[in-house]
């Protein structure tokens, strides 16, 4: 199977005609050839991308949104399919990819309603005979560049707000998941996007990313990935003056009070710490308990950790899945080492699965959990996007929220708790743009805004009546009907 380019509402090579390998994973498979995109093809993108767009800032939005509805209905039938072809390419366990498409699924339902409200407002005019309101406002051309953890969830956060506000699409989706994303624009124009609205190119960052960023075509670009890249996307796209939406790294914390439910907290933790192999930018990777309870905690996750099983993700038996690629696992167990290095206690996993054997084939780590980290050591300060935890013992509520705020990231954060009055100190304190009570720190839902605080991104918003924001320009109306000259402010 080759997944080639979508430009102008055409399946087209690219232009230097080279494939290269998708794979899977978990053993190795090779699941298609997808293209290995240059500039220029990604130039062709952007040209399409521009020259629908006057049209399609026309179109009327309810329409737009009819196709949204229609999408999220093609999306639904195909759920199980995605799924597992999901699982194959990114290596997530099998319900967390029905759950990955399932967000895609709400978002499409979500947006496509904002094609009959994205409200405006109106106001008082301050002058006699004069009728004042705003209205939203497309903007032009949207780059989509998106991450390969998420690869159905965080394409539709970013795409189906960018349509619906009448912006045209060019979507360069991360290299290690082209398939789901070939899926996704194979529905968009079956539900009916005219050609030239959505185009997609396979590619690497070098050449697909740094023209996308970089043409003074595109207007506004959205990008999901590492710190580092995000930096360098916002200092590019700033000398067009592009506007520029970054959703970045995390190191988020659950914590632990004295007064949890220990088997509750127990369990968020788990889903938290090692749900997608720990490959999730809100995955919990410090674990921030109590003194009391924090013997007891580490010795019920240190049970519960042992029985996790690793395996592909199709298997009904899989707890943890594989990492992304052979690259991830190395950089997972640098971090271990540093750990030990730093003085932590490695509690449990820190290896790799023997290379003999079913596992032998995929890129496994082994669910990993140190304890007497101290909060200033790397391992709880470095993003490293896989199956490690660090338990980091602190007095009271204060030097816990203060431990969670001393990093630099700040997008989830969780505390368990039955003292409501902690809860809500802990509610004001957490500086982190999302906060859960008594539940882990994963698992947004699409209709309230999604982002983080400081290093996680530039303050921009996904999901929820908050991306309209990004997709859109304010556009203040002024009607004066006096018949005559009327200076605001002057002759007032």
């Amino acid at each position: 199977m080759k997944l080639s380019n979508y430009i102008g509402g055409q399946w087209v090579e690219p232009e230097n005609g080279r494939y290269i390998p998708d794979v899977d994973p978990g053993n190795g498979e090779v699941l298609a050839e997808v293209a290995d995109s240059t500039r220029r093809d990604a130039e062709r993108a952007i040209l399409a991308a521009k020259e629908a767009y006057d049209s399609w800032r026309k179109y009327p939005a309810p329409k737009r949104g009819e196709i949204l509805f229609a999408a999220g209905h093609i999306l639904q039938a195909k759920k199980h399919e995605l799924a597992q072809k999901m699982t194959r390419e990114m290596g997530k366990v099998y319900t967390e990819a029905a759950g990955d498409v399932q967000e895609g699924i709400d978002m499409a339902f979500y947006m496509a309603g904002e094609g009959r409200r994205s409200f405006g407002y109106t106001t008082p005019s301050e002058l006699p005979d004069k009728f004042a309101m705003a209205t939203r406002d497309a903007i032009g051309v949207a780059g989509i560049i998106t991450p390969w953890n998420f690869p159905m969830a965080i394409p539709t956060w970013k795409i189906f707000p960018a349509l619906v506000s009448g912006n045209t699409v060019v979507f360069k989706p991360a290299s290690e998941t082209p398939l789901l994303a070939y899926e996704l624009v194979k529905i968009l124009a079956e539900a009916g996007v005219p050609d030239g609205v959505v185009n997609l190119v396979f590619g690497s960052g070098d050449e697909v990313g740094e023209t996308i960023i970089s043409d003074p075509r595109v207007n506004l670009i959205s990008f999901t990935g590492s710190t580092q890249t995000g930096r360098h996307v916002a200092q590019v796209a700033g000398e067009e003056l592009k506007r520029v939406s970054l959703e970045l790294g995390g190191k988020n914390a659950i914590i632990v009070l004295d007064d949890a439910n220990l088997e509750l907290a127990v369990e968020g933790i788990l889903w938290s710490a090692f749900g997608t192999s720990g490959q999730r930018c809100t995955a919990c990777s410090r674990l921030i308990a109590q003194e009391g309870i924090y013997d007891r905690l580490e010795k019920s996750l240190t049970e519960r950790i042992a029985r996790l099983r690793l395996g592909h993700g199709l298997d009904d038996s899989t707890d943890v899945g594989p990492l992304i690629t052979e690259k991830a696992v190395d950089k997972v167990h640098s971090y271990v080492e540093i750990g030990q290095n730093e003085g932590a206690r490695l509690v449990t996993g820190g290896n790799r699965p023997s290379s003999s054997g079913s596992l032998g084939k995929g890129h496994y780590y082994t669910p990993t959990l140190f304890a007497d980290v101290a909060p200033t050591m790397r391992i709880a300060t470095e993003e490293i996007f896989g199956p490690v935890l660090s338990m980091i013992r602190v007095k009271d509520l204060d030097e816990a929220i203060r431990v969670n705020n001393g990093v630099a990231y700040g997008l989830s954060s969780s505390i368990f708790t039955q003292d409501v009055n902690r809860v809500f100190r802990a509610i004001r304190d957490l500086a982190t743009g999302i906060v859960y009570i008594n539940a882990g720190t994963t698992g947004a839902e699409i209709h309230l805004p999604f982002g983080g605080t400081r290093g996680t991104g530039n303050g921009h918003r996904e999901a929820g009546t908050a991306a309209l924001d990004f997709f859109s320009e304010w556009k203040a109306v002024y009607v004066d009907y006096s018949g005559r000259l009327q200076r605001a402010q002057i002759d007032a």
